[in-house]
């Protein structure tokens, strides 16, 4: 996965923390839990706050 694909990794993300709600997650924590992930495979570097946006609405929808 890369930035680009938000909604992968909101999915990714609810999978591997369902415990966390992504409405209060601050956008450090959530770079760094994209990171984290073992599907990911991008520059660290390249995410900015619209792309971290995108991923928090898609893992708020998947919460849905």
């Amino acid at each position: 996965m890369i930035w680009t694909d938000s909604l992968d990794i909101a999915i990714a993300l609810d999978e591997a923390h369902s415990e966390i709600d992504p409405t209060i997650i601050n956008f450090v924590d959530l770079r760094q839990m994209v990171i984290n992930l073992e599907e990911f495979d991008d520059d660290k570097d390249k995410s900015g706050e619209k792309i971290l946006e995108a991923i928090q609405m898609h893992w708020i929808e998947e919460k849905e």
